[in-house]
C-alpha cells in the first residue's frame, strides 16, 4: 500500500480556476475511477464562498466531491465518513486556526489514521505546511510565525515562496534556528511525497510537480542556504 501526501505552495482551483492540471494529478493518484474527494476549509472559518468553490471546480472533474465544516461537525460519524473517502484535499487560510481547530475536535489523529489507511491527503497553503513538522505562517502581510504541523513529513515548510515576503522571512527564521531546514515552494509548485509498506524510510520525495512554467522548489539548508530543486511541469 503506498500513503501518499501533496502539499501545493499555491495553486489549485482557487488560485488557477482555468487550469485544472494540478487538481486532476491530486485524484488520479487515488488510482480509482470517480474518487471520493472530501474538502477541509477550516483554516478560512469554513468560508461558504471558498467551499462553494470547490464544489463548482470538483464538481467538473471526474470525481465525487463533498465538504466536512470544522465549525459544524457531526456528533459522531466525522471519523468514519473521512475514512470512506478517496483524497482529502485542505484549503488555505489562517494556519495556527486550522491546526488549533483539529487538535480540538480530534481531526488531527483521524488524519494520520487517514494516511495510515492509503487515502491521499493534499492542499495548499496551510493545507500544505499542516503535513510538516512545522512550518512558516503569515499573521499579517510581512510579519510571520512558527507554526506546528502533523509530523508526517519531516522538516520544515514554506508555500508562497514567490510572495510578498515569504522567502526573506523562511530564510531569516531558518539562519535564526527558529526553524529547522526544509522545502519551500512556489505557487504553481507542489510537492508529492509518498510512504511504502515495508520501507525503511517512512516517507519521501517522489517528485516536484509544476501547473505553470515558472513553478519553483528550493531545499533550504539549516544556515538558510537554498538549493532550486527540479520541478516536472504537469500538461
Amino acid at each position: 500500500m503506498r500513503r501518499q501526501i501533496i502539499g501545493m505552495g499555491g495553486g489549485g482551483f482557487s488560485m488557477e480556476p482555468d487550469n485544472p492540471v494540478m487538481d486532476r494529478y491530486i485524484l488520479e493518484q487515488s488510482g480509482r475511477p470517480r474518487p471520493k474527494v472530501c474538502f477541509l476549509a477550516g483554516a478560512s472559518g469554513d468560508d461558504e464562498g471558498y467551499i462553494r468553490g470547490f464544489l463548482d471546480a470538483f464538481g467538473r472533474l471526474d470525481c465525487r466531491p463533498s465538504c466536512l465544516r470544522l465549525a459544524s461537525l457531526p456528533a459522531e460519524g466525522a471519523e468514519a465518513f473521512l475514512l470512506s473517502q478517496d483524497v482529502i484535499y485542505v484549503g488555505g487560510g489562517d494556519t495556527h486556526r486550522l491546526m488549533r481547530g483539529w487538535r480540538e475536535a480530534g481531526i488531527d489523529g483521524i488524519l494520520r489514521r487517514a494516511w495510515e489507511a492509503g487515502i491521499v491527503l493534499a492542499g495548499l497553503s496551510a493545507g500544505s505546511i499542516c503535513w510538516f513538522e512545522e512550518g512558516i505562517t503569515d499573521l499579517e502581510e510581512g510579519v510571520f510565525d512558527r507554526v506546528e504541523g502533523l509530523g508526517l513529513i519531516p522538516g520544515s515548510h514554506c508555500p508562497h515562496y514567490n510572495g510578498c515576503g515569504w522567502q526573506e522571512g523562511y530564510r531569516r527564521m531558518i539562519a535564526s534556528g527558529g526553524l529547522g531546514a526544509g522545502l519551500a515552494l512556489t505557487d504553481g509548485a507542489a510537492a508529492h511525497y509518498a510512504a511504502e509498506d515495508g520501507s525503511e524510510e517512512p516517507v519521501a520525495l517522489l517528485r516536484i510537480v509544476g501547473s505553470r512554467p515558472e513553478a519553483r522548489a528550493y531545499r533550504l539548508g539549516g544556515e538558510g542556504d537554498e538549493h532550486e530543486l527540479p520541478v516536472e511541469l504537469l500538461r
